[in-house]
């Protein structure tokens, strides 16, 4: 799992891809190559030293996996990570939409750790856990990152329930949480009044653009309806889904160019087929990221969307996972992607057209996009409504 911002500590993760079966933002190359053994030298022998010498017993794995974590330190590269044997199987796992876990998705931030956005359906969701609490405590121990949340959810919701303690929009409070394999539905549909539909879109796994065309196909265009396409709290996903999202709406050309140390840009077209009649509006926030990003970029450059909202995240350059002969994996940033118009924005973020802060309830701004939405609707032309 990612260990910064599209960490899943349910746990899904929140991006992840083959490059052949499809780029992510966040990463590429979940199947991923094998790395080469490395031949006996100064780690493992450092290794045989620590093990046979040091006052207390520490595990060989343990050791290996503290030496990898300190090579990956040294780029100086945050979204670089070491995924022991089993996250890496989730990892792969939630490309396909599932996972098991308890259904949080976890960033980090200046108050700590906090939940980024709760899987619907999930325990979490059922047990009220909301998006912007802050996770204090798992199991009676104290949480100081995403990645002491992870390691202790996955421990502890193995043996059975685990309770988190949560403060926030509710409160100091605690939730009981029971692991469970959960089947991903990234895409919910709603009717608006006013001749609109909300298509949110919660993360870009296996599928999502599929479910997505057949949202607009089946609930607006041929209605006449407008769309707000809600990305709201989207961490990310894989790219292929990305760029079939974002060509539901285009009949053609750039979607996204991604650049690959030593390699030769790579530029994602549409896919052909969009619709291109259907009024749209693009709903983000300060969580918006990665994948979710491209699609927000991509209809703001080809002038086919307003995007609504806050600033995005900003998460522009590309990761991919090698797997190790032990079935771990390290992630290695390896390229950066570029909107149509050549915007890199990597920690910079995506501006919407029209501004609604993060601060607002989330209702004022998805009233905004629907007020967006009336002016695109009143300049088509009104025949064959109802």
């Amino acid at each position: 799992m990612p260990r910064r911002l599209l960490r899943a500590a349910c746990v899904p993760l929140a991006v992840a891809a083959g490059f052949g079966a499809g780029v992510v933002t966040g990463v590429v190359g979940t199947g991923g190559s094998e790395a080469e053994a490395p031949s006996a030298g100064v780690i493992d022998e450092a290794a045989a030293r620590i093990s046979a010498g040091a006052s207390r017993s520490v595990d060989r794995e343990e050791l290996e996996r503290a030496a990898v974590e300190g090579m990956l330190r040294a780029l100086g590269d945050r979204w670089s990570a070491y995924y022991d044997p089993a996250e890496f199987a989730a990892f792969s796992e939630s490309v396909e939409g599932r996972y098991s876990g308890v259904g949080v998705w976890l960033r980090p931030d200046p108050r700590g750790v906090v939940v980024g956005s709760v899987q619907p359906g999930s325990p979490a969701a059922r047990a009220g856990v909301l998006a912007g609490e802050r996770v204090r405590r798992i199991a009676g121990s104290p949480v100081r990152s995403v990645d002491d949340a992870v390691r202790l959810l996955r421990e502890e919701s193995t043996r059975g329930p685990v309770e988190l303690r949560m403060t926030g929009g509710r409160g100091d409070r605690a939730v009981r949480l029971v692991r469970e394999s959960i089947q991903t539905s990234d895409v919910e549909v709603e009717p608006l009044p006013g001749w609109m539909v909300r298509i949110a879109v919660a993360g870009f796994s296996r599928g999502v653009g599929r479910d997505v065309r057949e949202a607009l196909n089946e609930h607006a265009a041929a209605s006449g309806r407008g769309v707000v396409l809600d990305l709201r709290g989207n961490p990310g996903g894989l790219l292929t889904e990305a760029v079939e999202v974002a060509s539901a709406f285009l009949r053609d050309g750039p979607v996204v160019r991604y650049e690959r140390r030593a390699a030769p840009p790579r530029t994602f077209e549409a896919l052909g087929d969009g619709d291109t009649r259907t009024p749209v509006v693009v709903l983000v926030d300060g969580r918006t990221a990665s994948a979710a990003e491209v699609v927000a970029a991509a209809l703001q450059d080809r002038n086919r969307a307003v995007v609504v909202g806050a600033p995005t995240f900003g998460k522009g350059s590309v990761q991919e996972p090698t797997r190790l002969s032990d079935g771990s994996a390290i992630e290695l940033t390896v390229g950066r992607y570029l909107t149509p118009a050549g915007r890199d924005i990597d920690g910079v973020g995506v501006t919407p057209d029209v501004l609604v802060s993060d601060a607002q309830p989330p209702a004022v701004a998805l009233d905004r996009a629907r007020d967006v939405l009336v002016g695109l609707l009143a300049a088509l032309p009104t025949s064959g409504r109802g």
